[in-house]
């Protein structure tokens, strides 16, 4: 999950109305479909407004801007988000003079997730940041939560509200405006211009350029699938698979803690079931034209099939958003439909919203079947406007290229549950990974690698210990490879899962390290007898350990996996560590950690 950010900064230029511009740093698409929602709001209020990405905004201009609108996502650890690192490094320049920005009035809000410790922290280290160089906040800061049970809307709502007031009140010419009705079509982003002539199957091709130096979201490498093993018993509830690629040839450098992404494509049957429902053929061409200023996106090859949109560019498979309901409601006529897109669509509707969608993870292709009328009404041009872009997934590399060289592997656990309806709900990715056989013929996925949150020491005597249970496990494999080739020996591993028998994770690797004098390890097979045990209270069992190489031998501990309780339970397992073998209150165990955590001795890598 991300944490958001949305900073709007408005120009008073020398005319009536402002201009809006909303500029944005988005991981996973929500803070980028929030930017996009204000942007709406003020094109019915006829501002002129602009929406980018915070890396596509020249930076230096800044300082002669009075009315912005930032919107951004905090990942991981308080970390900005891909596309506004760049952003990110200039505003905290030293050499920036205060006063810089005294022209900027901005308003901030932060749509993050409260389950995770540094909560909406870009948000609010950004506030302190602009306030530093001398602009002026318009409103307080949003600190929307995720874990909210109406989700971000519950503070974006009032948030905006109390917004259009302050803009209003700044610019009385755009109060006195008529805005348009919420139920009239804003012009679509892009227009599609079909091509009459003979079909050809080249758009779909897979057209990605092995020949770069380096490789990244925009020019990722084919990488072949090499292998796709299921490693828990079949008689285990989760299907866990050990991925393995062939990445020869890439130039692809990686190193313990380092992350792997990739973009999922639609099943087959959702491409066929979305084409029926629209009635579009999948297989006829089409050229992209925008309406405004805009690119045509990148990656959509021109001219480009409709089954090339449809499974690897539009994401029908995930829980859509209320800014789908808002524009899907515009093209209702069926009566019955209207309204209940209506009420979806409204503030007082999002507890309903909540119930219908989010709860039982409906899908955008399901809510279209479920509203047929409204569906058949749809105009193809709105497609993108609809659908946002399919987001890259990131998974953790389990391998180190000490030991497989040009090769690079993952641990994956296939998304896989069942809610009130009827069909099970699947994890995009997950299961699209799980579908690819090797044995099929050469697969091919795109790929490329960044840096993940967790450093290994360099320092050979420096021990580490390294909390993964489950699929947590997977950065630690690499790690442990990687400093085993090193001679890096101190190494303590706790892994957890529910049984010896059924997803024990690498085990012959961890006895084979053992054996030779690697690696330590304690495991916790929480099923395997009457009273559950976990990994933290395996940490607990081990604080003579555990507090010998932390405080005399200066170890770094890691924790990797769930968000959910495990990293508070193993945090706080670590506390009562430090209380039994140091003799240290609370107060002092918790001084203990902090320290441990802004030295980078202690890291974590969670997700959700």
């Amino acid at each position: 999950r991300e944490c958001h950010l949305v900073i709007l900064f408005f120009f008073p230029v020398i005319m009536s109305k402002p201009i809006l511009l909303i500029l944005y740093g988005s991981q996973t698409g929500t803070a980028q479909d929030t930017a996009q929602r204000i942007a709406r709001q003020a094109k019915r209020r006829w501002l002129q407004v602009q929406v980018l990405p915070l890396d596509n905004y020249n930076v230096a201009n800044l300082i002669s801007e009075s009315l912005v609108v930032f919107v951004c996502a905090t990942t991981g650890q308080g970390d900005p988000p891909d596309n506004m690192k760049n952003f990110w490094r200039f505003l905290f320049k030293k050499s920036l003079p205060t006063g810089s920005l005294s022209r900027l009035d901005c308003a901030i809000l932060g749509l993050g997730d409260s389950s995770y410790p540094k909560f909406n922290f870009v948000a609010k280290k950004l506030h302190k940041r602009l306030l530093q160089l001398g602009a002026s906040i318009l409103l307080p800061v949003g600190l929307a939560d995720d874990q909210h049970d109406l989700g971000a809307d519950a503070v974006i709502d009032p948030w905006l509200t109390s917004f259009w007031e302050k803009l209003f009140a700044l610019y009385p010419s755009v109060a006195d405006v008529i805005p348009l009705r919420e139920d009239e079509l804003l012009p679509p982003t892009y227009t599609f211009h079909f091509l009459d002539d003979v079909k050809e199957e080249t758009a779909d091709r897979l057209r990605i350029s092995t020949d770069q130096t380096v490789h990244s979201q925009s020019q990722p490498f084919p990488a072949r699938l090499i292998s796709n093993k299921r490693v828990t018993d079949l008689s285990h509830f989760q299907d866990v698979r050990h991925i393995e690629f062939d990445i020869t040839g890439s130039s692809l450098e990686f190193d313990a803690g380092d992350v792997v992404m990739m973009r999922p494509c639609n099943a087959p049957e959702d491409i066929q079931q979305f084409c029926q429902l629209l009635r579009l053929d999948p297989e006829v061409r089409f050229t992209l034209k925008a309406t405004d200023n805009s690119a045509v996106p990148a990656r959509l090859p021109q001219p480009c099939t409709v089954r090339h949109l449809v499974e690897r560019y539009l994401d029908i498979a995930a829980v859509p958003r209320r800014s789908f309901f808002e524009l899907l409601s515009t093209f209702a006529t069926n009566e019955l439909e209207r309204e209940k897109l209506v009420e979806f669509s409204s503030v007082a509707g999002q507890a309903e919203l909540h119930s219908y969608c989010n709860l039982p993870r409906r899908t955008t292709l399901e809510v279209l079947a479920d509203f047929p009328h409204t569906t058949a009404e749809l105009k193809v041009d709105y497609l993108l406007d609809l659908f946002p872009e399919i987001q890259p997934r990131s998974f953790s590399i389990a391998s180190s290229l000490q030991a497989h060289p040009h090769r690079l592997q993952i641990l994956v656990a296939v998304v896989r549950y069942k809610t009130k309806l009827y069909k099970p709900r699947r994890g995009l990715c997950s299961t699209w990974l799980a579908s690819l056989d090797p044995a099929q013929g050469d697969v091919y996925v795109p790929l490329w690698v960044k840096k993940g949150s967790l450093k290994f020491p360099k320092e050979k005597d420096t021990p580490v210990i390294m909390v993964g249970p489950g699929t947590g496990v997977a950065p630690f494999r690499s790690a442990l490879q990687e400093r085993v080739a090193e001679g890096k020996t101190a190494n303590v591993l706790f892994f957890g899962c529910r049984s010896e028998s059924k997803d024990f994770y690498f085990r012959s690797e961890w006895e084979e390290m053992m054996n030779a004098g690697h690696l330590t390890l304690f495991t916790a097979f929480s099923r395997d007898q009457e009273d559950k045990v976990y990994v933290q209270h395996r940490v607990k069992e081990s604080s003579g350990l555990l507090w010998d190489l932390i405080a005399n031998k200066s170890a770094c501990f890691y924790i990797a996996g769930n968000a959910k309780q495990m990293p508070a339970s193993v945090s706080d397992a670590l506390k009562e560590v430090f209380q039994q073998e140091g003799g240290m209150s609370a107060e002092e165990a918790e001084q203990m950690f902090a320290v441990l955590e802004r030295t980078g001795r202690l890291q974590m890598e969670t997700w959700s």
